[in-house]
């Protein structure tokens, strides 16, 4: 079998193949994907001869990680012909596509199957969290006058500076940055109604015939903003009977709702691979206040740049990540423990967990230096 970038004249072969595994598609909307990933040399086919046995592509996003954007490549749309599953080919498909992904230091997914990503070298970092609760209470949040409008596609370049800086401010970890051009889109789009403030931003549709609201978007920096723009997707309370809703799993929100008996908070799972170890401790942000320098020794089969022993140094907010053959006892750990350490995976879990050993005494550190709580408000 050959991996190489997919033949524009397969497109219709690479639908077929996505249909068989994650069902009907729109042709037309899959084609103008498809054909945009190929030009951009984000996809790749896997050919046994002529025939395309399977196929991926990535997506080229930031991501916030402790207030900094890192370069990461989202991979998606992972499919293998029914009649040639269990033969590895999904293996040989994931090492290509981190490959393919020159100049992203880190690698997300949402799984279909962990296991064959774990081999890989990803691992369960974070969620995507969907919070369900009834309306009313969220009409009943308005406290104070805060100047909103409604936003339509000339705002795209403000409301994506905007949402940077709030990212950046409040130092959030995980969330995805898909660009000015992508929330153009949303904000052309008919059925998603936008609202912008000085430090906030909305958007937010009808989902499920009319009775559910579905929020994509609704960050803000204040509490009176946050209260203005959650209570315009709660004067909807009359005729929608629920709100869903992607936030984070810290959402001021939670604490802004005065009885919360009544919500539901659903986690989807995402993982993470670390491609580039050095660019991508380099390019994370740290909390200003820690300071470390603990030994590393990584085992990674996938990415020989990665293997090895290393020096990691944190202070000021930054990291940093250079070759080291000193006499001390390193943390011990596999790519997909990497991968975990980075999403502020504790290491008390990842040592009865059985993926890293050695180098104990360092532990309070790297957990000090990689706290968080990864969530993503984006399903790709």
């Amino acid at each position: 079998m050959e991996i190489r970038s997919l033949d524009p004249d397969d497109i219709d072969a690479a639908h077929d193949l996505q249909v068989r595994a994650f069902g009907p598609e729109s042709r037309a909307n899959m084609r103008a994907r498809t054909l945009r990933t190929v030009q951009e040399g984000r996809m790749l086919g896997v050919y046994d001869g002529s025939r395309l046995v399977a196929s991926a592509y990535y997506h080229a996003f930031d991501q916030w990680w402790h207030g900094r954007a890192v370069p990461m490549g989202g991979v998606g749309a992972v499919c293998v012909a029914p009649e040639d599953r269990g033969q590895g080919v999904g293996r040989r498909l994931a090492r290509a596509m981190l490959d393919l992904m020159e100049g992203r230091p880190l690698s997300a997914l949402f799984p279909a199957t962990a296991p064959v990503y774990r081999a890989a070298g990803y691992e369960h970092a974070g969620g995507q969290y969907l919070l369900t609760l009834p309306p009313e209470p969220l009409r009943t949040l308005a406290a104070g006058p805060v100047k909103i409008r409604r936003a339509g596609p000339g705002d795209a370049a403000e409301a994506t500076a905007l949402m940077r800086r709030l990212h950046a401010e409040a130092r959030h970890t995980g969330p995805i940055d898909r660009g000015e051009d992508h929330l153009r889109e949303i904000l052309t789009d008919e059925r998603v109604f936008s609202y912008l403030a000085d430090d906030g931003f909305l958007a937010y549709g009808w989902d499920g015939g009319g009775e559910r609201l579905a929020v994509h978007r609704c960050v803000a920096g204040s509490a009176e903003t946050a209260r203005a723009l959650w209570a315009v997707v709660g004067s909807g309370s009359s005729v929608a009977r629920t709100v869903r809703a992607c936030v984070a799993p810290d959402d001021p929100l939670l604490w802004l709702l005065r009885d919360r008996s009544e919500d539901e908070l659903r986690r989807v799972s995402w993982m993470l691979r670390v491609r580039d170890a050095p660019a991508a401790i380099a390019a994370r942000g740290f909390p200003p206040g820690v300071s470390a320098d603990v030994p590393l020794a990584i085992e990674d089969e996938w990415r020989p740049g990665n293997a090895g022993t290393w020096r990691l140094t944190v202070g000021g907010g930054r990291g940093h990540l250079e070759r080291d053959a000193g006499a001390r006892e390193p943390v011990r750990l596999p790519a997909r423990g990497l991968a975990a350490l980075y999403a502020g995976v504790p290491m008390a879990t990842l040592r009865r967990a059985d993926i890293v050993t050695g180098g104990e005494a360092a532990d309070p550190l790297l957990d000090a230096a990689f706290a968080g709580t990864p969530y993503m408000l984006d399903y790709f």
